[in-house]
């Protein structure tokens, strides 16, 4: 899976200017805040690509438990279409039909933390959106000097970290 980038680089610049040329201090919180806001998204952003990467290494791991089983249900199958089964023919089917029940259980648990891994990749996705948008608010309110649209912006920044909690949690 592609790893999310944080397009807001040129918006914490442009931040910071308007902080240095400003009377208010107000606005120095602005680039403050977004300065953390941005390190949250990093961070999140990070940790939605890694469990984006495990989802995906669990689901081949699934994958390549289910073609092994398989493989071993044609082996059962193959052997048990012959004409005359001995003794020895008859236990190894059953050693096949074991071996296949492990590897059931086995595919089913990686598909289990693949799909765990898939539902906390899109918790911390949601997070690095917030964040995103909390800083492209804030520099809103950089740029037009009004103080309310920071506060939207904090608001924004605490729903980011909601989610980097949640993803942390699951």
């Amino acid at each position: 899976m592609e790893e999310i980038e944080i397009p807001t680089e040129g918006l914490q610049e442009e931040i910071h200017h308007h902080a240095e040329h400003s009377g208010a201090r107000w606005v120095s919180g602005i680039a403050l805040s977004s300065a953390v806001l941005a390190a949250l998204a990093a961070v999140t952003a990070l940790l939605s690509g890694h469990h984006a990467n495990e989802a995906v290494i669990d689901q081949i791991h699934a994958s390549d438990s289910w073609s092994y089983y398989q493989a071993k249900g044609i082996k059962a199958a193959i052997l048990s279409t012959k004409a005359t089964l001995t003794p020895a023919d008859e236990e190894k089917i059953g050693e096949y039909k074991k071996e296949q029940e492990e590897i059931k259980a086995e595919a089913e648990h990686h598909a289990t933390e693949s799909a765990k891994h898939l539902k906390t990749h899109e918790t911390f996705a949601s997070g690095v959106t917030f964040f995103q948008v909390a800083i492209s608010i804030a520099a809103i309110s950089a740029l037009t000097r009004r103080k309310r649209y920071w506060w939207v912006s904090l608001a924004f920044g605490f729903a980011g970290v909601i989610f980097l909690i949640l993803g942390l949690r699951v």
